[in-house]
C-alpha cells in the first residue's frame, strides 16, 4: 500500500489516523491529556511551520515578553491544541452521559431561552478560537435549550467533512451552514429564534472586515458580528472554553451580555470586540489558537508579517 517513496497513500493516511481517533474514545480523559503531552511536545519540534507561525505570533503581540518566555508558552500551548483534537475523539462519538459528566458550565447559560421568550430576540453566542472551542458548542446544544446554528468552514477531504459535521451536530438541535455559501439561510434560521454560534477572530481577507488592533497591530478582523447583532436586534453573549488540566474535563464559561454593543459603528464595535478578546486571551494565554496567521492580510502597502 506505500508508495515508491515508502510513504503511505495520503487516503490510507487520513483514513487510518481517523480511525486511531475513533479508539481513543474508549480512553478516560487523564490518559488521553497525558498523551497529549508527550505527543504535544514532539509536534512542537516536527511541526516547523506552525511554530514559526506561532512564535511570529506570539513575538508581536508580546514583544516585551522575553523569547525564552515566548517558547515555553508556546510548547504549553502544542499541548493543549493536541489535547484539543484527541479530546475530539470523545466529543465526536463517546457516550453523551459521560460528556455531560465532563463539561462544567459558569455562568448565566439560560440567557438565550430567556431573552427569547421574552422579547423575541435572538441571541449571538461569540465564541473566540480557544482551543476548546469544539467542548463550547457540544455545553451550548447539551445544556442550554435554545436551538443553535453556526457557520463552519468546508474541509477538503469528504471523509473528514462528514465527520466534523455529525460530531458538532450529534446533540440537540442544530444547524450549521457552509462558510462559502450564502448568508441567507443562516438569517432566516436567527430570525426563527436560533442562537448563533459565532467565532469572530480569524483573518478571512479584506471581504467585510476592517483593520483594528489586535494587541496593537492592525489585524484585518469581521465587521460582522457588530453589523448581524444590530440588524437582526440580537444579544452578544461571550462563550469562553477551557480545557481543564490533567484530564479533569472541560469548563465553558457564559458570560454577561457585552454591553453597548452593537452601535452605529461596526469598526469601533469590531475594535471593541478585539479588547475584550485581548483580555480573555490573557487569563489562558496557552490555550489561544496562536499557529493561525491572525494577521495574514496586511494594508496596502504593508510588507508580510510572516
Amino acid at each position: 500500500m506505500a508508495t515508491k517513496d515508502g510513504n503511505l497513500p495520503k487516503e490510507v493516511a487520513i483514513r487510518l489516523g481517523l480511525g486511531v481517533l475513533w479508539t481513543l474514545q474508549w480512553l478516560p480523559l487523564p490518559v488521553l491529556a497525558a498523551f497529549a503531552r508527550g505527543l504535544g511536545a514532539l509536534l512542537y519540534r516536527l511541526a516547523g511551520s506552525r511554530r514559526k507561525v506561532g512564535l511570529r505570533n506570539l513575538e508581536l503581540c508580546f514583544p516585551e515578553m522575553p523569547l525564552a518566555e515566548r517558547q515555553a508558552l508556546l510548547q504549553r500551548h502544542f499541548q493543549w491544541l493536541t489535547q484539543s483534537l484527541l479530546d475530539r475523539a470523545v466529543l465526536w462519538w463517546a457516550p453523551e452521559s459521560r460528556i455531560r459528566r465532563l463539561i462544567e458550565v459558569e455562568g448565566d447559560i439560560g440567557l438565550a431561552e430567556r431573552v427569547w421568550q421574552r422579547e423575541q430576540r435572538a441571541t449571538m453566542w461569540l465564541c473566540p478560537h480557544f482551543v476548546g472551542l469544539d467542548v463550547a458548542g457540544a455545553a451550548i446544544l447539551l445544556k442550554q435549550p435554545r436551538p443553535g446554528a453556526s457557520i463552519y468552514q468546508a474541509q477538503s477531504h469528504p471523509l473528514m467533512d462528514r465527520l466534523m459535521k455529525q460530531g458538532r451536530l450529534r446533540f440537540g438541535d442544530a444547524e450549521i451552514f457552509p462558510r462559502q455559501d450564502s448568508i441567507k439561510p443562516l438569517l432566516r434560521a436567527v430570525k426563527a429564534g436560533r442562537g448563533f454560534f459565532n467565532l469572530p477572530d480569524m483573518d478571512f481577507g479584506l471581504q467585510d472586515a476592517t483593520f483594528v488592533p489586535f494587541f496593537g497591530v492592525p489585524a484585518a478582523t469581521l465587521m460582522a458580528p457588530s453589523r448581524l447583532a444590530r440588524m437582526l436586534d440580537m444579544v452578544v453573549q461571550p462563550v469562553i472554553a477551557e480545557i481543564l488540566p490533567g484530564g479533569r474535563g472541560w469548563k465553558v464559561k457564559f458570560l454577561p451580555p457585552l454591553e453597548g454593543f452593537p452601535t452605529r459603528d461596526a469598526e469601533a464595535d469590531t475594535a471593541a470586540m478585539n479588547r475584550f478578546i485581548e483580555q480573555q486571551i490573557l487569563l489562558q494565554p496557552e490555550q489561544y489558537l496562536w499557529v493561525h496567521k491572525r494577521f495574514k492580510t496586511r494594508p496596502e502597502g504593508l510588507p508580510s508579517l510572516y
